[in-house]
């Protein structure tokens, strides 16, 4: 049975809770794309580069979401604070197909302490 959008986004929110690239990539389809303002990652690999950025850009972060799903999309504002740095205006949307993550696109700006 394939999992629902928001089953898959509770998912990943305990694996992005690990740290585990391998472990949070496995939520994303193999072609999947991550839509950056550096640029486009492509695949897992480029999944574990993009999510790997965000999580040492916020080390020890305690998270706030507001998500809202529609037909397949989520689109996710968020903020984060850790002891070295915040976000105030994190903005995600993630497009499901299959039971994985087929495309993301992240953007949030990095204030540091």
């Amino acid at each position: 049975m394939t999992r629902t959008p928001q089953e898959i986004f509770e998912d990943h929110g305990r694996r992005l809770g690990t740290g585990d690239l391998d472990l949070i990539s496995g939520n994303y389809a193999q072609d999947a794309v991550l839509i950056t303002p550096d640029g486009i990652l492509r695949g897992r690999e480029g999944v574990k580069q993009g999510i790997g950025r965000l999580l040492a850009d916020l080390p020890d972060a305690d998270w706030a979401l507001k998500p809202q799903f529609a037909d397949g999309i989520l689109f996710l504002e968020w903020s984060a604070t850790g002891p070295t740095a915040r976000v105030e205006d994190g903005v995600d949307t993630f497009v499901f197909q299959d039971g994985l993550i087929q495309a993301q696109t992240v953007r949030y700006t990095l204030v540091t302490a």
